[in-house]
């Protein structure tokens, strides 16, 4: 978020310099809005252009594309901007030292002067700006269609209580190779001991030993 206030801010400020900067003198105390998109293609000439056929149109065009980048939260749109700025102003400085026969940089206003810096600075500002955006969020567009994964996988029927800890209530525990002892069931006190037997030996009432009777003839 910080990054990508930062960033638009730096890409503004380079569209409003850029686009100021036509209002400045460009060479020999010619302001650039008087040079003609077309003398770029076909060489400077000495001819008066009008503002909105002038350079100031395609830095225009890419203020514009610098709002609606901010506005999109768009890093590709923001640095193409820039690259429309730079080359247009890298053009006319081509054309112009073709003109004039060399480029010069003076005091006195012979030479490249502020409305060139001007363009160059707000071309730069626009792609550091578009390297500071972080952009729109990817991360979360791409896990959206995605399932959330669990963390540990249902264990499989025949490995309940093996390691590594199942999602099954209470401690896991880990399974020993050596058979467990089996249990004989319960069946009742022992009719043999004498410590828990509930009638003396011999007595009708005991029902696991009743009193032997002598066979009927």
């Amino acid at each position: 978020m910080i990054r990508n206030i930062l960033g638009s801010v730096v890409a503004l400020a380079g569209a409003a310099s850029a686009v100021l900067s036509p209002f400045r003198d460009w060479y020999a105390g010619r302001a650039g809005h008087e040079y003609r998109v077309r003398d770029l293609f076909e060489g400077i000439t000495a001819t008066e252009s009008g503002v909105l056929v002038s350079i100031l149109l395609p830095f225009l065009v890419a203020a514009l594309l610098v709002i609606a980048g901010v506005v999109l939260r768009s890093r590709l749109v923001v640095a193409f901007a820039g690259v429309v700025v730079l080359g247009f102003t890298i053009l006319w400085m081509v054309r112009q030292g073709q003109a004039a026969g060399s480029l010069v940089v003076g005091g006195d206003g012979a030479g490249l002067q502020v409305g060139v810096a001007n363009a160059l600075a707000g071309g730069a500002l626009m792609v550091i700006g578009a390297l500071l955006m972080r952009g729109r969020g990817r991360r979360s567009r791409r896990g959206a269609g995605r399932e959330p994964v669990e963390r540990y996988a249902a264990p499989a029927a025949d490995q309940v209580d093996t390691w590594p800890p199942t999602q099954e209530p209470g401690m896991s525990v880990q399974q020993s190779p050596w058979p467990e002892p089996e249990v004989e069931p319960y069946t009742g006190p022992d009719p043999r001991d004498a410590r828990t037997r509930s009638y003396p030996e011999d007595d009708p009432r005991d029902p696991v030993h009743p009193p032997h009777r002598p066979p009927q003839i």
